[in-house]
């Protein structure tokens, strides 16, 4: 447990750095979604496409970590469909909580993963993302043209999947890594420098968003969604690693992906499909902050 903690403080201090500054208005309000933009659209896949283009794919390993993932994210899906008659939500609640159980965050996931896997933590955890981004928005808005309001159509859905700059990185990646060509020699260094500044400056703007007046209502949605994301998950990613015969390194990852919070992406989706969207932040906010607490206990009990 002393190594968890030992590994994920600085990330729990990051968050706390980035809503201080906010609440401080420093460096002021106008940086904040151009950082969130930066982090998303340059530096995160500046990361993925370097880790991803110079790592070792091949092995089954590899395979029984894409296995574990889909399988993990198919049954909690499951899982939480059937409790939507026990929870009684209406339709545009539910969207919110599926989304909240299911959703990770990949601004946490990825230094959590470097943190307590320095070697291969980021590179595994590039392939869980290439892996799990495009599975869970296609889950989110098959859920979304059943229960919401508004009703996406497929070619909407691909071209969303198509633009995402994340899922783009990886297949980059992927595709030097496999056919051989590798990264530019010149490019190795500009893209390093890069990487380094993902993951504190998206922990900093993760922070940044936090709205503790979000918290003030929710009730059972809140609570179940949290349940589902910070305790069901890592159980099950568990017990699927163990099942699978993963190795530690691995289930580590998986655990960390597992154990996240939801993605504050979820809002935007949220808003844009007829979901619950005052619900959505709700419910992103609590679980941030549950899981400064959660994910130390789940991660040092389970790792």
């Amino acid at each position: 447990m002393d190594g968890i903690l030992t590994a994920l403080w600085p990330l729990f201090a990051l968050l706390l750095l980035g809503y201080l500054g906010r609440r401080l208005d420093f460096p002021g309000a106008a940086f904040w979604p151009p950082a969130e933009r930066a982090t998303y659209y340059v530096l995160f896949p500046a990361l993925l496409v370097s880790r991803l283009s110079r790592a070792e794919l091949g092995g089954a390993q590899s395979l029984q970590l894409i296995v574990a993932v889909v399988a993990m994210l198919v049954i909690a899906s499951l899982l939480v469909l059937l409790l939507r008659p026990v929870l009684r939500q209406n339709n545009a609640a539910f969207t919110s909580v599926y989304q909240g159980g299911l959703r990770f965050n990949t601004y946490v996931a990825l230094p959590a993963s470097a943190a307590l896997v320095p070697q291969q933590g980021v590179v595994l955890a590039a392939l869980l993302a290439a892996v799990m981004i495009p599975l869970l928005n296609l889950f989110c808005v098959l859920v979304f043209a059943w229960y919401g309001s508004a009703r996406p159509t497929p070619g909407g859905v691909l071209k969303a999947l198509a633009r995402n700059p994340l899922i783009l990185a990886c297949l980059l990646g992927i595709l030097l890594n496999l056919s051989g060509l590798g990264l530019p020699a010149p490019a190795v260094p500009v893209l390093d420098l890069l990487a380094a500044m993902a993951l504190p400056l998206g922990l900093l703007a993760v922070g940044a968003a936090l709205d503790l007046r979000a918290l003030r209502t929710g009730g059972v949605a809140v609570i179940a969604a949290a349940l589902v994301k910070l305790v069901l998950m890592p159980l099950l990613a568990w017990g699927l690693a163990r099942g699978i015969g993963l190795d530690q390194q691995a289930t580590q990852v998986l655990l960390v992906f597992a154990a996240v919070p939801t993605a504050t992406s979820a809002y935007i989706l949220a808003r844009q499909l007829g979901g619950d969207a005052p619900l959505m932040a709700n419910i992103i906010t609590a679980q941030t902050l549950i899981a400064l607490l959660t994910m130390p206990l789940m991660l040092g009990w389970l790792g």
